[in-house]
């Protein structure tokens, strides 16, 4: 669906060029949930405008939809879906009459507008209100209007912009399931922008995280938390173990002789690193954490050490980007100077 190779944007500014996308390559199946991450500045809107049509690239090639980008950028937009973070419709219109015009503007006849709006308004819970204006509806209400103003013309491929900022809980939980069902029961593949970690890691099938004007990871979200961190593994001993420690464990060991066992136990798990004490506990971490549980368990038994606690924790997607940036992502989006219109 999509078919990037080097696309590249640079702006020219009071001083000088700035090189806000820097020769990206992206590809993204029939059929995927991809999600697309950074910080503001990171080039993240600059390319999504760009594989929008809504902003000539500087260099490289693309393909969208199957068709090419800057040969053909109308054909593009015949094709694609694209839901904006600001929304588009009308707030005095009645939402009925808005999905309509939108069908009216990619040439569709009056019946089959009418058809596919009301089959819009049954797929993502809006029956009943389109004789409304739209600024009557909720915030969850209008942002499943937007999306069915993006899919009217039933395109195969649907860029959504942040599609949850500024909804409650409950109104992105109920968003998210409706994104779920336009690739498990439609066949649309999603691009998706987005800040928020957890709708990425919930939603999506691969992730592709941009940084500086490039592309610095790109995979599934179990497969960047595998690569990245690993899983965090903490181990909370009780009492005074019986064995002895066969070697000493690297750095400064605080807590009981029990603790200390523990650590060197756990030091020799395939894959362990950041093996840490804090008294009577032991932190570490270990590619999969859930697979290492059984052989660490009987390690302890046999060296004598009891537990009191022992907890795994999958790594978050937080955890990913705070290690490829040096940031979380919130905080790179709060220090990231604003580009054109907000970002590059």
């Amino acid at each position: 669906m999509i078919h990037a190779r080097g696309l590249a944007r640079t702006f020219k500014t009071r001083r000088g060029a700035v090189e806000a996308v820097r020769g990206v390559d992206i590809d993204v199946r029939a059929g995927e949930l991809v999600g697309f991450l950074g910080p503001n500045g990171a080039g993240k809107t600059t390319t999504l405008r760009m594989l929008t049509t809504l902003l000539d690239p500087t260099a490289g090639t693309a393909t969208v939809a199957g068709v090419d980008l800057l040969r053909d950028p109308t054909e593009v937009r015949r094709r694609i879906g694209y839901v904006a973070q600001g929304g588009g419709a009308g707030p005095d219109v009645p939402v009925g009459e808005e999905l309509i015009t939108h069908g009216r503007l990619y040439r569709m006849p009056l019946a089959q507008a009418r058809e596919r709006a009301a089959e819009l308004f049954e797929q993502l819970d809006l029956a009943g209100l389109d004789k409304r204006p739209a600024k009557t509806l909720s915030g969850g209400q209008r942002r499943r209007l937007d999306v069915a103003m993006g899919l009217i013309h039933r395109p195969g491929l649907l860029f959504l912009d942040e599609p949850t900022t500024g909804l409650d809980p409950q109104s992105r939980s109920n968003l998210w399931q409706h994104i779920r069902a336009l690739r498990a029961e439609h066949g649309v593949t999603v691009f998706l922008t987005t800040h928020y970690l957890d709708e990425a890691d919930a939603l999506c099938d691969r992730v592709l995280v941009i940084d500086n004007g490039t592309i610095v990871a790109a995979g599934s979200p179990d497969e960047l938390k595998r690569k990245v961190s690993g899983d965090a593994v903490t181990v909370t001993v009780a009492g005074t173990a019986a064995g002895t420690v066969a070697g000493a464990v690297t750095g400064t060991v605080a807590g009981d002789g029990a603790a200390a066992i523990a650590a060197e136990v756990a030091g020799r798990l395939p894959g362990a690193h950041e093996v840490a004490v804090d008294g009577a506990t032991v932190r570490l971490r270990v590619p999969h954490g859930d697979a290492a549980l059984p052989a660490l368990l009987r390690e302890l038994d046999a060296a004598g050490v009891a537990l009191s606690a022992l907890s795994v924790q999958r790594p978050t997607l937080d955890d990913v980007f705070l290690t490829l940036t040096g940031r979380g992502l919130r905080d790179a989006e709060a220090a990231a100077p604003a580009g054109p219109r907000g970002g590059w």
